[in-house]
């Protein structure tokens, strides 16, 4: 099944010529790639502006804190009030400068006037920045180019009984700030690559599964084989269904199965097949005769396998219901045809016989000789004719008791058969009825004689106004009830030289009416048939 199944899509995929376009795996791979490279590289440029928004917050919260703290201090307020505030705030301003990392700490009078700078040369000066906040009791920051550059500022007010005596400013610079976060910057870089990196191994990954998947097909190329393969299962006159390793319901099942096997519209399980198909498990079948209800099907089933594993099991069923109805007329009439020329030989003999006799004088043995079997022959004839009425059931029943001699088997039709028509069943479903029961009484029989040195079939058939019943009994060992049932519903035989189909033709036509067909062993191996008219099941 892998040559039929999985060799023809690499096979497809050569075919499709030297100018292959990219696989579904490889435009997936790409276009993952993009994708991810955009979403990196952009969730990247925003972890930056991110990092830069979060440094300059950092920065604020920690220049008012620091500013805040100062102001609050009961010392500076003294100070700013003393004859040298600059005296006692510088020291104290260049140590938390130094402790806190900030690039200045001023402390002003409310006219700008510096108390502190870091600059010794600007103590004295107007404070450039805004301050009117501050000295309306609030705190508060901006970003001021001042007279050390851009920087981050805080400016608090320094409130002593309720009027503001200064102001405290401290800030970083720009410049502080972006070599902080340039120093962050390379971990960021690394962080952003080792993502991209990351998602590009996962795409090359998905990308290699995805190959695996579509066996390297390109979009166009898996969608012509989906259009193909549809057409395929739309058009083939066999019935398919392929189920999967770890499932009994069908992955596929087209038209020509659901017809073959009358199955449901809808997904379709093994339990949903005729009882015979039910029962084959995964295993593989080769040329098996099944009969449902209404066809003679034959089924071939193998595991499918691809790349030494097993996945998953294809059924196929093929209608022979129209080829086994014409190989039985076949046989029918390949066997009227021998019980002719088996009759003309032995008419040759006999007419050889009676001539000899004549030649020799012995003209009255030669009458009785001749007419000693006419009689025999026609009296069977007249009565057969006066109690079966069907005339092609007539004919099988003369030309079987022919076959039966010839094999050695003496079959007898019972003087209480009676058979005013075929009803319920039509002519031909009775042909196939007792045709295949008596075949099969013979060829028991006849396959007994080392056991049995006078081997027998006998024949019943009788129809009333509530039932036709069928009965053929031999002298063969019979079946057991377990073989019975399996003869009875699939293509089942104990010969060795061919398949047997008889018993499940004979119960598909009993089925299809109704009936039931039964085995017994008692003075021999006894099946029967009955089958209710109608108003009578």
């Amino acid at each position: 099944m892998k040559g039929t199944v999985f060799t023809g899509v690499r096979e497809r995929t050569r075919v499709f010529g030297s100018a292959r376009r990219a696989s579904l795996a490889r435009q997936v791979l790409v276009l993952q790639l993009l994708v991810l490279a955009v979403v990196v590289l952009v969730g990247g440029a925003f972890t930056v502006l991110d990092e830069r928004r979060d440094a300059d917050a950092a920065a604020s919260r920690e220049v008012v804190a620091v500013a805040e703290t100062l102001a609050a201090a009961d010392g500076t307020a003294q100070a700013l009030r003393s004859p040298d505030p600059t005296a006692t705030l510088q020291p104290q301003a260049d140590r938390i400068s130094a402790a806190t990392g900030t690039d200045f700490v001023v402390v002003m009078a409310p006219d700008r006037t510096r108390y502190t700078h870091p600059d010794r040369t600007l103590i004295g000066g107007k404070f450039t920045g805004t301050i009117d906040r501050a000295l309306a009791g609030e705190t508060f920051t901006e970003t001021y180019a001042g007279s050390l550059g851009p920087s981050v500022r805080a400016v608090a007010p320094v409130v002593d009984d309720g009027q503001v005596v200064g102001l405290v400013s401290v800030g970083e610079t720009r410049e502080r700030i972006s070599d902080q976060f340039v120093r962050g910057l390379p971990l960021i870089l690394m962080l952003t690559a080792g993502a991209l990196v990351l998602a590009a191994l996962g795409s090359v990954l998905l990308g290699s599964r995805v190959r695996r998947q579509t066996l390297g097909l390109a979009p166009d190329e898996l969608r012509t084989l989906y259009e193909h393969h549809d057409a395929v299962l739309h058009s083939i006159r066999e019935g398919l269904l392929v189920f999967d390793a770890d499932s009994d319901t069908a992955d596929v099942v087209n038209d020509e199965a659901r017809r073959l096997l009358t199955l449901p519209a809808g997904p379709v399980a093994r339990e949903d097949l005729p009882p015979s198909l039910r029962d084959l498990g995964a295993g593989r079948v080769q040329d098996e005769v099944h009969v449902t209800g209404d066809r003679v099907l034959v089924v071939n089933q193998a595991p499918v396998r691809f790349e030494g594993r097993r996945i998953g099991t294809v059924l196929t069923v093929r209608d022979q219901t129209e080829l086994q109805s014409v190989t039985g007329e076949l046989d029918s009439m390949r066997l009227f045809i021998e019980s002719l020329r088996a009759q003309a030989h032995e008419s040759a003999n006999r007419l050889h016989t009676v001539v000899t006799m004549v030649e020799l004088g012995r003209t009255e043995e030669a009458v009785a000789f001749a007419t000693a079997e006419l009689e025999l022959s026609q009296h069977l004839i007249d009565r057969l004719t006066a109690t079966v009425h069907e005339p092609a059931v007539l004919a099988l029943l003369l030309g079987k008791v022919n076959q039966a001699a010839e094999r050695g088997v003496d079959l007898t039709v019972t003087d209480d058969t009676t058979l005013p028509s075929a009803a319920p069943l039509t002519q031909r479903e009775l042909v196939t009825v007792v045709g295949n029961l008596v075949d099969n009484a013979i060829d028991a029989a006849a396959g007994s004689q080392g056991g049995n040195d006078n081997p027998w079939v006998e024949v019943t058939l009788t129809a009333g106004d509530a039932a036709l019943d069928v009965r053929v009994a031999d002298s063969g060992p019979g079946m057991s009830a377990d073989k019975f049932a399996a003869a009875s519903r699939r293509g089942y035989s104990t010969k060795s030289d061919h398949h047997g189909l008889g018993l499940a033709l004979v119960a598909q036509v009993v089925s299809r009416h109704g009936g039931h067909i039964e085995s017994e062993n008692t003075y021999g191996a006894v099946v029967s048939v009955h089958v209710p008219k109608e108003g009578n099941a």
